[in-house]
């Protein structure tokens, strides 16, 4: 799936929804709970099921991100299944820390 920041996604097998912050340059498959996510008014075929072996679903407000892709992710929506891009889980992207003011 070619992504493009602010292209909104949705789930076929929760209510989990997306926004792509930032897009990789290439390719990739983006997953939610086992079920390749779908573009936003894209209906799911009823065909997917929930995989919650893969790890807990997104939360709400928080951002999700994999550097060696360059990708990152802003969940509108908290659902039931875990994002994952490429077969991998996609981790909460840590805050940066503020520099010290001595």
């Amino acid at each position: 799936m070619k992504l493009r920041p602010g292209q909104k996604l949705h789930s076929a097998v929760c209510d989990a929804q997306v926004v792509v912050v930032k897009a990789p340059a290439g390719e990739v498959e983006l997953g939610c709970g086992g079920a390749p996510l779908l573009d936003d008014g894209q209906e799911a075929d009823g065909a997917a099921t929930l995989d919650e072996s893969l790890g807990e679903g997104p939360l709400l407000g928080k951002r999700y991100a994999d550097e060696e892709v360059g990708l990152e992710l802003l969940c509108t929506r908290a659902g039931k299944g875990a994002l994952t891009v490429d077969g991998r889980p996609l981790l909460i992207k840590g805050a940066k820390p503020l520099p010290s003011s001595d």
